[in-house]
């Protein structure tokens, strides 16, 4: 009998990413967010704690890092599928290319009722507002800070226990 291997995380598929970013940019909505706030937001959606805020949706992983590039393109597989079905929009601007909740997003995001995905709208809903005024560069500025963070508790996890 042949052995199933699974090719990605049960949270991290194109279709599983591609409903937290159509959550994200409906909560967001009208503005448009680029790939990498997109990433980001990926990950902070269900690790609302890190940033002080509800509980985290996913349980925790050895790996904390948001910004790797696993993530990047399973964020970028995933837009892609949602835009297959107009759920995101690609814009274009002097900003250059961004993303935002596309003409189906509304009646998508109503539909879906399960416990789990009323509670991460909840959260896409809680870190819309939590960004409200931030602009590009504090966002960066976060994002930095969170990962310099992360790194830090990584190297100290790695060289062992203090004596």
């Amino acid at each position: 009998m042949a052995t199933l291997m699974p090719s990605a995380s049960a949270f991290n598929g194109p279709l599983e990413t591609g409903v937290r970013a159509v959550f994200v940019l409906h909560a967001h909505f009208p503005r448009a967010v680029d790939l990498n706030r997109l990433t980001a937001m990926d990950y902070l959606v269900v690790r609302t704690s890190v940033l002080d805020g509800p509980a985290d949706l996913h349980p925790p992983t050895p790996i904390m890092s948001p910004v790797t590039q696993v993530r990047r393109k399973s964020v970028q597989s995933a837009v892609a599928l949602m835009m297959s079905r107009g759920l995101i929009e690609q814009v274009v601007d002097q900003s250059g290319i961004l993303f935002q909740a596309g003409d189906n997003a509304e009646f998508f995001v109503t539909a879906l009722q399960t416990p789990y995905l009323r509670q991460l709208y909840d959260r896409a809903e809680w870190l819309a507002g939590y960004f409200q005024n931030y602009s590009d560069g504090a966002f960066d500025d976060l994002m930095r800070n969170l990962l310099t963070n992360w790194v830090s508790e990584f190297q100290d996890e790695a060289s062992g226990p203090a004596l």
